[in-house]
């Protein structure tokens, strides 16, 4: 009798797994899964579609785009050339709908558009390297709300406090500023700037310092979800229509007084250094050009840099409208250490810096010139952030 209940008991595991066979057993899928040779391989559940192909900032694939194929198990599946050592980001297209891996928990916002992120890593002397959390003492983090009177409002920003921030030694204080359409956690989640800052200061390349990154968007408190407005579209423009007390640009000092009021900060202008991508460039120029002698580092990264006679009519005015020759002889005359202009030679704001450096150029007003491949991409903000924070502060 005991025999016949393991046989009938064997008879309907083996009926189960059969069964579970005819109707399809759903795969264990891993992807992305990055090889030590460099080449990456996408893996894809969905046995019904027609079409499936990666989407990504593969700068060794034309056209970024790479078709992939359907194995019996319907798994979609595709594997890369090489890459070089770098943070990439990608996305899959299924029938022509966009969509992020399912399999793959590491996500970046940029705007409204989320994609997928990995690393590829070789040694410690590479980008991928450097990008990465490694085993080495971690700064701090926070989002922080503060007050600005000239906007009239409380607004938050994010602040990195190395890992050597005691609360009692004095520490330099880099502002870090985002471009259009992104916010106080940009630079955070995009810019990797929390594994940049901990890993360039555990290697010695740079000094410790205080990183502060606020929301560029004097219409905005926060990054959307974070304030009153609640869960709307971010898209780039949100808010703008209701114009604000001010510009970012002169509402900056209320920044930098909030800053030097709660933390341990050396308050002078040799331990001051502002650099920003695209819109946060554009602003790091208005705030050399508005306080000359608060900063001594400023770095322009892709910068949105209007000259004058770019200046729309139908803004509102701003100090930055008045007196532009004057403001700039002012800056320099103040003899500022380093000011640092970085780009790449495929990005479409090149003739608005190229107009910037002539006019240094014409009035002979010292400063540095990094240029690279590539465009309007973090790829390259990632890279100018690297190269500027070893520039200051030495």
């Amino acid at each position: 009798m005991k025999r016949q209940l393991v046989l009938i008991v064997c008879c309907l595991f083996a009926a189960a797994g059969i069964a579970q066979q005819q109707l399809g057993q759903r795969p264990r899928v891993q992807s992305p899964v990055v090889h030590a040779d460099g080449t990456v391989t996408f893996n894809f559940y969905d046995p019904t579609a027609q079409n499936v192909s990666v989407n990504g900032d593969f700068e060794e694939i034309r056209n970024q785009r790479l078709d992939m194929t359907r194995q019996d198990n319907g798994v979609w599946t595709v594997t890369t050339a090489p890459l070089r050592p770098e943070l990439y980001s990608y996305s899959f297209s299924v029938d022509g709908q966009r969509i992020i891996d399912p399999a793959n928990s590491y996500v970046n916002r940029d705007i409204s558009t989320l994609s997928n992120i990995f690393i590829v890593s070789h040694d410690a002397s590479d980008k991928g390297h450097l990008y990465a959390v490694n085993d080495v003492p971690h700064g701090t983090l926070s989002r922080v709300w503060y007050d600005s009177p000239t906007l009239g409002q409380q607004r938050r920003m994010t602040v990195y406090l190395p890992a050597a921030y005691d609360g009692k030694k004095r520490f330099p204080v880099m502002y870090l500023l985002h471009g259009h359409g992104g916010d106080e956690t940009a630079w955070g989640d995009l810019g990797r700037a929390s594994q940049i800052m901990d890993n360039l200061i555990a290697e010695g390349r740079c000094v410790p310092m205080i990183v502060v990154m606020p929301n560029g968007n004097p219409t905005c408190n926060a990054a959307p979800g974070w304030w009153h407005e609640g869960m709307y579209t971010p898209d780039g423009n949100a808010f703008n229509q209701r114009g604000a007390k001010a510009s970012m640009e002169e509402s900056f000092l209320d920044i930098v007084t909030f800053v030097d009021s709660h933390y341990k900060t050396i308050r002078k202008r040799s331990a001051r250094a502002v650099t920003g991508l695209s819109m946060g460039g554009g602003h790091t120029f208005g705030i050399a050009r508005l306080y000359p002698q608060l900063f001594d580092y400023y770095g322009l990264q892709s910068a949105a840099c209007r000259m004058p006679r770019e200046i729309v009519p139908s803004t509102p005015h701003s100090k930055l409208d008045d007196d532009y020759d004057g403001q700039m002889q002012r800056l320099f005359d103040s003899r500022p250490k380093l000011f640092w202009i970085a780009i790449g030679k495929d990005d479409f704001l090149m003739q608005m810096n190229t107009d910037l450096r002539q006019y240094l150029d014409l009035h002979h007003y010292p400063y540095e010139y990094y240029e690279n491949d590539g465009g309007h991409i973090w790829r390259n903000w990632r890279i100018y952030l690297t190269l500027f924070a070893q520039k200051i502060f030495k």
